[in-house]
């Protein structure tokens, strides 16, 4: 039915990973085995998502890159259909997917992607987590993800007694973490929404 309401199966998938990866960027061949789709269908297809506005592209060390584009008028509408992993049989991977592989870990109570995975540069890592995990299904859920990503990742994992000392005494790394462009997979206890307050708090001093 949705297939048939927006056009084409690879349209469909496209928008899938898109609204379920906000702030994520890929590149096409990235896109191409993600969704399992021929690149041509790819390419024509991101060419039309592209040209409504839906997504945007931005070229990075001599590769075209494509996001969502959260500006976009019908953006929330979307993001609502899409953004939720309401197609269980598309191959897709989505941010809900993913999340649930870092929950298996262990008690997470943070988890984003940033750095690589959002071409923040400024970032010092590509992926935060905050909380008791167990070393050795962290290092085999690392190396999977080096995997199928095709590179090797930076991570960062703390406890959460750990993390809110570092937010408390305004910790380097940490504060660029934070503040850099970020996909969050996992935020158990709205901390991000506690460091947005208190940065808002100290600017207004």
């Amino acid at each position: 039915m949705i297939e048939q309401l927006f056009g084409s199966k690879t349209r469909v998938k496209l928008l899938q990973l898109f609204y379920s990866n906000p702030n994520r960027s890929f590149y096409v061949r990235e896109i191409t085995r993600k969704i399992d789709e021929q690149i041509n269908s790819v390419r024509r297809e991101l060419a039309n998502l592209l040209s409504i506005g839906i997504i945007s592209s931005d070229t990075n060390n001599n590769r075209l890159y494509y996001e969502v584009n959260q500006s976009y008028e019908h953006y929330s509408s979307l993001a609502a259909i899409f953004g939720k992993g309401v197609l269980p049989a598309e191959k897709a991977p989505t941010a809900k997917s993913e999340a649930t592989g870092i929950k298996s870990l262990g008690n997470v109570e943070l988890a984003i992607y940033t750095g690589q995975f959002t071409r923040d540069e400024a970032s010092p890592v590509d992926i935060l987590i905050v909380g008791d995990v167990n070393q050795t299904k962290l290092n085999h859920f690392i190396e999977e993800l080096e995997k199928q990503e095709g590179k090797e990742l930076r991570y960062a994992v703390m406890p959460l007694s750990e993390f809110t000392y570092r937010r408390q005494v305004n910790d380097r790394f940490l504060s660029d973490v934070l503040l850099s462009k970020k996909q969050i997979l996992i935020d158990k206890h709205h901390l991000l929404g506690e460091v947005a307050a208190s940065t808002d708090k100290k600017e207004k001093e």
